[in-house]
């Protein structure tokens, strides 16, 4: 997409106000039926949570917003980002960055660090021969490197990295195409506690640089303190969704987990422990 392009595309959007709309959706992986009427609305600049057990639907509801599953078609039922049902992946990228898990885990162990940013300008798992790069593009990746503080690191392949490198270079990737908002799965997963304050640390820098940012997980400790809205989810359902303050309380959070729990809070983070 050329810049003017870019430009005028994002005054088009900035009127629209929500990112993900999703009505009544009824929604299938292979013959099992993950959601059955699920909805939900995140507007613009909302950095919200979205917590659940394992088996909540959380990767399914990922699948959604990347485009790899959509809902069963019916009237009134509907996966809108940006106020658009159908979009092109080309143009979905400078809107939505998505860094997953599956991402991380299936990405071309070959690829070497800058060529994992590069790869987010055709949304590939690595780069290949026929892709060109302009001059822009590649002193825009260069940035992304440097933003992150990656480049000790961008001439090594992607295999020899640690989880916490690899997914810094997963986060370039998305960065590289300035997009408005990051949707970020389990970001802190994997990572030892250094590296998970650095990641989290980041995560703030880009919401106070303006990014919205939508946070799938169930580690509470991931949910920073910018993070203002809470969705609980559970078997493919919405159970709770609201204020952080309202949200996070040591009975939800025991009935979301099926086990006594109780928050401790510290310097604008929760933390769970076991109940006595």
């Amino acid at each position: 997409m050329q810049p003017l392009e870019r430009r005028l595309q994002r005054t088009l959007f900035s009127y629209v106000p929500n990112i993900i709309e999703i009505q009544n959706a009824t929604v299938y992986r292979g013959s099992n039926r993950v959601f059955d009427g699920l909805t939900l609305t995140i507007p613009k600049a909302c950095n919200t949570a979205i917590l659940g057990p394992n088996g909540a639907g959380k990767s399914t509801l990922l699948k959604l917003l990347s485009r790899e599953l959509y809902p069963v078609p019916r009237d009134g039922s509907f996966v809108r980002l940006y106020g658009r049902e159908r979009w092109d992946v080309w143009q979905l990228r400078s809107h939505l960055g998505i860094v997953s898990n599956d991402l991380q885990q299936t990405y071309a162990a070959h690829a070497m660090g800058i060529d994992v940013i590069l790869s987010g300008y055709y949304s590939s798992i690595g780069k290949w021969k026929h892709q060109r790069f302009s001059a822009a593009q590649r002193e825009r990746a260069e940035e992304v490197v440097l933003d992150l503080e990656l480049a000790h690191l961008k001439d090594r392949h992607y295999a020899s990295m640690s989880t916490g490198e690899q997914r810094r270079f997963l986060l370039g990737r998305a960065l590289v195409n300035d997009p408005d908002t990051l949707v970020m799965d389990e970001p802190t997963s994997g990572l030892d506690l250094k590296a998970c304050f650095q990641y989290l640390d980041t995560i703030r820098r880009l919401m106070d640089a303006g990014k919205t940012v939508v946070l799938v997980t169930h580690h509470i400790h991931e949910i920073p303190p910018e993070i203002a809205r809470v969705v609980l989810l559970n078997h493919g359902r919405v159970i709770a969704d609201g204020d952080k303050s309202e949200i996070l309380t040591d009975q939800r959070l025991s009935g979301l987990f099926a086990t006594p729990i109780h928050l401790l809070y510290r310097n604008g983070y929760y933390q769970a422990v076991p109940a006595s």
